[in-house]
């Protein structure tokens, strides 16, 4: 039978939350599987829930209030079930869908068929629960929490023109295709201004990026890559001199440096060490935190790579083709691998949005509402005082693509 969840008060006053899930499964992982995922999520109203209704992703909508000297709060919706599922990502578990790059695509998400991916669906939970405990005459303090906005690169390629051949390569490849030669002597121009270093690389945009930082008063992380052995690797050699000097320089700056595993590193334990290893050498930095390549993530192997490696946290969670909440929250947490069980000191900070949700997945957005739709997620995250964690590579600047969004960075952080 069900066992429900109790929580009883010094007063004596009680709140029970139904089991509406795991009781079912008495053999430990046997709820792993694909017909446990729930078909239709329901939205409730209450006076207990932050918001105008709540996600019932598990258990039923009633709620009871019963008052004969104690009083007792029943609540029909299993948060503690729904939370798990959204934390763990067990559901990338089961459903086996996955695109071009082995990756979990937000539409196949619970959360995104049933239209709550845009919100921190936990955090709302955690609200509730604590509504309910302070009806009840709850004697205690919750933790202080305050916004964070935190600002993350990877560092997929840190110069358009590495050198003088790559300049003249993409010359040649203007006057055959385009044939136009004003605007091919301007391109000219600029690029040799480039290789003779008398113009700045327009991906060189890490001083840019770290003045905004400061201005914000926050930190930029930065997350460079080692050696791989896929075609989406190796565009730069973590050896090289403008990577050793950039990193002196960002570090001067009080800024962070992390790794951003390469393409094949996200399931492969050697790989990832090897990675670590050769950039804790070459950029003479411990390196305790980053993100995967491709935002490539496979529950629960990845977490368990990075856990083994003695990695302090992840950033790697959100969904490449939409932004929004994967985790469903917007606090750091530690995370829980649902194979072996147990709770990993590792700590997943979830990526709520990056650039290219918009630029590549919705490529016809205008400026303006790519705008309007990260700042309503910044509101979000204030309103339950968690932790905006955004991603602008240093590359998504100065090209024909990046020209009409690149003012989006400064705008929605200022």
């Amino acid at each position: 039978g069900s066992i429900d969840y109790e929580i009883v008060l010094e007063n004596g006053n009680k709140l029970i939350i139904k089991d509406g899930f795991f009781s079912k499964f008495p053999k430990e992982m046997a709820y792993l599987n694909l017909e446990n995922l729930p078909s239709k999520v329901g939205f409730v109203k209450n006076d207990y829930a932050a918001e105008d209704n709540i996600p019932v992703v598990f258990g039923t909508d009633s709620l009871g209030v019963a008052d004969d000297g104690i009083t007792t709060i029943t609540c029909g919706i299993d948060i503690f079930a729904s939370s798990f599922f959204m934390l763990t990502r067990w559901e990338e578990y089961v459903n086996l869908n996955k695109d071009s790059h082995n990756r979990f695509p937000a539409y196949e998400s619970v959360a995104y068929k049933n239209n709550f991916l845009d919100r921190p669906v936990v955090n709302e939970y955690v609200e509730m629960l604590w509504s309910m405990l302070t009806r009840l005459g709850v004697n205690q303090q919750r933790k202080l929490r305050s916004f964070q906005t935190v600002l993350t690169h990877d560092v997929d390629i840190p110069l358009k023109y590495s050198s003088f051949m790559s300049c003249f390569k993409e010359i040649l490849g203007d006057v055959v295709k385009r044939k136009s030669m004003p605007l091919e002597m301007k391109h000219l121009t600029n690029k040799t201004k480039v290789v003779l270093s008398l113009e700045t690389d327009p991906f060189d945009t890490f001083d840019f990026l770290m003045s905004v930082s400061e201005k914000l008063e926050v930190k930029s992380h930065f997350f460079f890559m080692g050696n791989g052995v896929t075609k989406f690797d190796n565009i730069y050699n973590s050896n090289d001199p403008f990577i050793k000097k950039l990193v002196v320089k960002i570090k001067k700056r009080g800024h962070s440096i992390g790794i951003h595993p390469t393409y094949n590193a996200y399931n492969n334990q050697q790989q990832f060490r090897k990675e670590k290893e050769e950039l804790e050498k070459n950029l003479n930095t411990e390196i305790l935190f980053g993100r995967e390549h491709y935002l490539r993530f496979d529950v629960p192997t990845t977490w368990q790579v990075w856990e083994d490696n003695g990695m302090l946290w992840d950033s790697t969670v959100g969904f490449a083709d939409k932004e929004g909440f994967r985790c469903g929250t917007c606090y750091p947490y530690s995370v829980f691998n649902i194979l072996s069980r147990e709770k990993l000191q590792l700590k997943e900070r979830p990526l709520i949005v990056m650039e290219g949700n918009f630029t590549t997945y919705q490529h016809h957005i205008k400026p303006k509402d790519m705008e309007h739709k990260i700042k309503v997620l910044i509101n979000k995250v204030k309103k339950y005082d968690g932790e905006f964690v955004f991603l602008w590579h240093n590359s998504s600047f100065n090209t024909p693509q990046w020209e009409r969004y690149q003012s989006v960075y400064e705008e929605v952080l200022t």
